[in-house]
């Protein structure tokens, strides 16, 4: 097994799960109920969007080459209506957004800008044609591709599918993912912990985590640091789409996940990566089902999912594609590390994103500070400080 580098672990992860990928069964649900489930159809345009040129804005249809000048208000058209009679030379029709734009003009005028006396309407400035007009198609032609196999469905995506007709739409089936906890330590999280424990907060993060990346997460009891009991927990979630096992993977003496895995045939294809919080990181394969090994520290679970394990559980669901965006940001106070590692460390982004703040915190153990942070410094390994005011990459979170 390997020591890697934050890029190579990356690469490994999207290389091995897009090679290896079986597509999951499909199902048809309302379109309403769409919301985070992978499309498994291909939608296209039933009509032009829109179907008509129409109105963006309240005011006037007019004939651009009117203009500037005064005309005659010669009737009204609202959204939902159609005007039969076609605009001559020197008149002008009211308009609401949203209404189709008479035969014979070309433009619209806004009313804020128009002074209207009687029957007469005033614009004193020229007027380009499509002035204020989406123009029919403009948005999308009939049987144009709106959303291909493989897209995300957001409110956006929902709202193009019910544009184009469709009640029901086909999805993939919903990845199941296993989620399992090691060690002697853990409670449950109603149990009182003794001093020497601690309760279970890795189950529901990363459940929480795995529902946000459009999975169903399986939550497995607590393993104990036993073989049998470890190796029965770890032979259950293979059954599932795919494994998430949090601690158990350094290199202490009862950090048995590896070996059983190991025993059950398993592939690794690293079981390190030059990052912080998270190096003890294993990602490999078994029966035919692909894992992850986490380290047990909940920054270590939060970031190693979301660098890592969130584009394996995308790509599994039957996306075509996935990112991990690092947008760049301007850090608030000087900031230095030990060079060497890509660290991942607690934030606050300001509300613009334009500037970044780390957070102080007491490890990869500091819930709380992990609960105030709204983001993650991501940092350069070859680089040692950052002056304020020097950009940074960032991981939302």
């Amino acid at each position: 097994m390997a020591t890697v580098t934050f890029e190579e672990a990356r690469d490994c992860v999207l290389t091995k799960v897009s090679s290896e990928r079986t597509l999951l069964d499909t199902e048809q649900v309302s379109t309403s109920e769409g919301l985070g489930r992978v499309l498994a159809e291909a939608i296209y345009a039933d009509r032009d969007s829109p179907p008509v040129s129409r109105s963006v804005r309240d005011g006037f249809a007019v004939r651009a080459s009117d203009l500037p000048g005064e005309l005659f208000i010669v009737g009204e058209v609202r959204a939902g209506e159609t005007f039969a009679e076609s605009l001559d030379p020197g008149q002008a029709i009211e308009i609401m957004t949203g209404a189709p734009l008479p035969p014979g003009a070309d433009s619209v005028i806004m009313v804020e800008h128009a002074t209207v006396n009687g029957e007469k309407v005033r614009y004193e400035r020229a007027v380009r044609v499509g002035e204020n007009v989406n123009p029919k198609g403009s948005e999308a032609r009939s049987h144009d591709l709106l959303l291909d196999v493989g897209a995300r469905l957001g409110p956006a995506q929902i709202a193009l599918i019910a544009m184009a007709g469709h009640r029901r739409v086909w999805v993939y089936r919903q990845l199941e993912v296993a989620i399992l906890s090691t060690g002697d330590e853990l409670v449950e999280v109603e149990e009182q912990p003794l001093e020497y424990q601690i309760r279970n907060t890795n189950s529901p993060s990363l459940a929480a985590q795995v529902a946000k990346a459009g999975a169903k997460p399986q939550v497995l009891p607590i393993a104990r640091d036993l073989y049998a009991a470890t190796r029965e927990l770890i032979e259950h979630g293979l059954r599932f789409d795919l494994l998430l096992v949090s601690g158990g993977v350094s290199a202490g003496k009862y950090d048995i996940v590896e070996r059983v895995l190991s025993e059950l045939g398993a592939e690794f294809f690293f079981d390190r990566v030059l990052i912080q919080p998270g190096q003890p990181l294993v990602f490999g394969e078994a029966r035919n089902k692909f894992f992850f090994g986490l380290p047990g520290n909940p920054a270590s679970t939060m970031v190693t999912f979301e660098v890592f394990a969130r584009s394996a559980i995308e790509l599994l669901s039957g996306q075509t594609q996935t990112s991990l965006p690092l947008p760049w940001s301007r850090l608030k106070k000087d900031f230095h590390q030990k060079p060497g590692l890509t660290r991942f460390l607690p934030a606050c982004l300001s509300s613009d994103g334009s500037e970044v703040t780390p957070i102080s915190w007491s490890g990869s153990g500091d819930i709380p500070a992990l609960a105030r942070a709204n983001a993650f410094l991501v940092t350069d390994p070859a680089r040692e400080q950052w002056a304020a005011g020097d950009l940074i990459r960032v991981m939302l979170t």
